[in-house]
């Protein structure tokens, strides 16, 4: 996740759909800074370091599910389109990208043929393209309802990368477009396929640690040299108020699925820097403590300019349960009371989290991750700024909707 962060320059473009503004009224967050303008789509560069494979893929299954990746950045490139190899049930039979070199380099080595490569503009032609069952949007989080909901339109099926959208009011219009259309939402959460946090789940659940009574998670690192120019992570309108809606989400969710409950409150606050382009739009640091109904208290904290850390503890009355690393692509490291745990791979959550949707889309299966996991989470997060913003307690209704 870190080492893609940089790979992908500007992504702002005057004119687009989604008017920055807008975004940042509807999460009600408390902007640090001006945002450099309206949200829009544009083809990037190449990242570095990308490895293409040198083979076309195997022949697919007769029901595999025919997906569209929209959005060739660091993370599809790197991480997800190469794990669909591996996939039962899945294929990748079209791209969408606003770089002709791009388009044709990739297409070239997935095997995408010419009529299967799409601009940003021939989007909407996806429609009458029969090879296509489904969407993977993995573009930046401030264009992910637009995109979403144009999917939909287009009888398509969605996987959609996390977080969700920019506020709550645009999961809700994705999950409405979803259901409009009779198509799957899914969110991509990938922790939920991965060994090392199913067991620590399991294990919570089973109170290996006895109750509950403190988590923490931190997911920090310290973010280079950038500006919201070159950086779509640093710009308001694309990624929000920063940190906690990207390397952040991965702590929310851990402190929801261990704990297995919902907070009733939420504290929060928030740092930027002065005079510093990196924070000139977003925050450096988000930190949070949750109270949940049970009396457990969660500490979270994320950051873009600190040492590097992805964490997550459990203290319960009878022991204690550790991640470090917690939710990475790989090398998960876990303890229980001191005794190394190694339930598994972690390079299966990706086509973990592929083959779930794909037998979702078939065989109709209930979704892991669905659209209105995306929903609670954004709620959350629109909570947590609303803390900060006000230095005042928020109290949460069962559904993390923020209580008069």
């Amino acid at each position: 996740m870190v080492g893609s962060f940089l790979t992908r320059r500007r992504f702002i473009e005057a004119g687009g759909s989604i008017a920055a503004t807008s975004l940042i009224a509807s999460a009600g967050t408390a902007a640090p800074g001006q945002t450099s303008g309206a949200a829009s789509v544009k083809g990037q560069p190449m990242p570095d370091g990308v490895k293409l494979p040198a083979t076309p893929p195997r022949p697919r299954a007769p029901d595999s599910v025919g997906f569209a990746i929209v959005g060739l950045g660091g993370y599809a490139l790197n991480q997800m389109m190469p794990r669909f190899k591996d996939a039962k049930r899945a294929h990748i039979a079209a791209i969408v990208s606003g770089s002709p070199e791009k388009l044709q380099r990739v297409g070239d080595a997935y095997g995408i043929p010419a009529n299967a490569r799409y601009s940003y503009e021939d989007y909407a032609k996806l429609a009458s393209d029969k090879r296509v069952d489904a969407v993977y949007i993995v573009l930046p989080t401030g264009l992910h309802a637009d995109w979403a909901i144009r999917a939909f339109a287009a009888g398509k099926h969605v996987l959609c990368e996390k977080p969700m959208a920019l506020s709550s009011a645009d999961c809700e219009r994705m999950i409405a477009a979803g259901k409009r259309a009779n198509r799957k939402l899914m969110i991509a959460y990938r922790s939920h396929f991965e060994p090392y946090n199913l067991e620590a789940m399991r294990l919570m659940k089973e109170k290996a640690a006895g109750d509950i009574r403190l988590l923490r998670t931190e997911q920090s690192y310290r973010m280079g040299p950038t500006s919201p120019a070159e950086n779509w992570r640093t710009s308001r309108a694309l990624a929000g108020g920063g940190p906690l809606e990207d390397y952040g989400i991965y702590g929310l969710q851990s402190a929801l699925y261990l704990t297995g409950e919902m907070p009733e409150s939420i504290s929060a606050t928030t740092f930027r820097p002065t005079g510093d382009p990196r924070f000139a739009e977003i925050f450096a640091h988000v930190s949070s403590q949750w109270r949940f109904p049970s009396g457990a208290v969660a500490q979270l904290v994320s950051s873009y300019d600190s040492a590097g850390i992805n964490f997550a503890e459990v203290r319960g009355t009878t022991g204690v349960l550790s991640m470090n690393p917690a939710t990475s692509y790989a090398g998960q490291k876990m303890q229980l009371n001191g005794r190394e745990l190694t339930p598994g791979d972690p390079g299966v959550q990706f086509v973990g989290q592929i083959d779930h949707f794909a037998n979702a889309v078939r065989d109709g299966t209930p979704i892991l991750t669905p659209g209105e996991m995306g929903l609670r989470d954004l709620r959350l997060i629109e909570a947590i700024y609303e803390s900060a913003r006000t230095g005042r307690t928020v109290k949460l209704a069962p559904d993390a909707k923020m209580r008069a």
